[in-house]
């Protein structure tokens, strides 16, 4: 369970009451921790998946983006929601770990809906035209370039187009005063840019580790 700031009987009751992820994402889920030991901790959990599959078939997305791809649980559940004929850029620097991506689209039969683009996202993602434009946009890399990553997409999302962010809340230690690591700052500058952006209507959700759902005007 991500949500370490809740009480963890609280959170597994949660997940439990939450439809349950299929077996191509419980083998992705397995294999990322056999092969990435701590760094799994970078996955996004299931709940988080299943609300990306989610928001993606509310707005009827078509063209979706996300940023930071690491082993491909999050493409997948983001892919399974777009609406018929759309499709997901999704953008990361490791090789590596987007091999294994790549080989769980081909499981989950998403392969030939998702556009791998490899190389410094800040650098990447401005080669992203701004017709058309983007319905939904998944941010979950660096935290020191979220704000970078932010414009760019705001630069190229539909009016209504949401971006969601991961996580906002960092353990919930955004909120704790004796806290100040550089972590820490990076979140909460990004948190109170998003705040004060009258370009947006935003919700901080108490999904996962934070999720921040950004709608533009």
């Amino acid at each position: 369970m991500k949500a370490t700031y809740l009480d963890p009987t609280v959170g597994q009751y949660l997940l439990a009451h939450t439809t349950q992820p299929d077996d191509v994402l419980d083998a992705l889920a397995l294999e990322t921790r056999e092969l990435t030991g701590d760094r799994a901790s970078m996955q996004i959990s299931p709940d988080q998946g299943r609300f990306l599959t989610m928001i993606a078939q509310i707005g009827g997305a078509r063209n979706a983006v996300e940023v930071g791809t690491f082993t491909g649980y999050s493409s997948i559940c983001l892919a399974r929601g777009l609406a018929p004929g759309g499709g997901l850029t999704c953008f990361d620097v490791s090789e590596e770990w987007t091999a294994i991506a790549r080989g769980y689209w081909d499981k989950a039969r998403v392969a030939d809906l998702i556009d791998l683009r490899i190389g410094p996202a800040a650098e990447r993602l401005r080669e992203l035209p701004e017709h058309p434009a983007v319905d939904l946009a998944f941010i979950d890399a660096d935290k020191v370039n979220y704000p970078v990553y932010y414009e760019i997409l705001m630069s190229r999302l539909a009016p209504g187009g949401v971006i969601l962010v991961d996580n906002t809340l960092w353990s919930g230690h955004v909120a704790d005063p004796t806290r100040d690591d550089e972590a820490v700052r990076h979140i909460r500058e990004f948190n109170d840019m998003v705040s004060a952006d009258e370009r947006v209507t935003s919700i901080m959700l108490p999904i996962a580790d934070g999720l921040t759902m950004i709608r533009k005007h």
